[in-house]
């Protein structure tokens, strides 16, 4: 771990100017740039229940953040996650990421995310830290756009107990 991952909070968020500080990141960068989704499409991803919203920011700025799904068949969802250009390969995903794994765990085996076809440097961050392929979503967000569904697992659902968190 890096001195500048050290130094990044994750903190859970229900702030509706933080949610529209995310989408303005959002909508301001790739993959959402080119599926073509703008602002207002970007701060729908933060509207609905069964949602946990966490902001990581460093040195008192936002440098990313997560949606997840805590709920439902697909609970343990990672449903958005982004960061900020400029914190972009220096480990603030991987951080968050691991973040997520730690909350996700404490609920289902199971977790998912999908990333777009294009988007070839999440996808190796993703089967760095153990996340494989189990299928591929034609036509999902945007037509003629692929995302790749992508799931690590510590069991199956039924059956599974969560570690005691220490």
């Amino acid at each position: 771990m890096t001195a500048e991952e050290k130094d990044i909070s994750i903190s859970l968020t229900r702030d509706k100017n933080e949610f529209m500080k995310c989408a303005r990141i959002m909508a301001a960068n790739d993959p959402w740039i080119k599926l073509g989704m703008d602002f207002e499409t970007c701060l729908s991803a933060f509207e609905g229940d069964h949602r946990e919203v966490y902001i990581a920011e460093y040195r008192n700025e936002l440098a990313g953040f997560v949606i997840i799904q805590v709920t439902g068949t697909f609970s343990g969802y990672i449903q958005s996650i982004c960061i900020s250009e400029k914190y972009r390969g220096r480990g603030f995903g991987t951080t968050l990421m691991r973040y997520c794994e730690k909350r996700i765990l404490e609920f289902s085996p199971n977790i998912f995310i999908c990333v777009s076809v294009f988007n070839h440097g999440a996808k190796r961050l993703y089967e760095s830290m153990g996340y494989k392929t189990v299928g591929e979503l034609e036509n999902f967000l945007r037509e003629g756009f692929t995302e790749i569904l992508m799931r690590k697992t510590a069991g199956p659902r039924l059956g599974y107990i969560p570690a005691k968190n220490e």
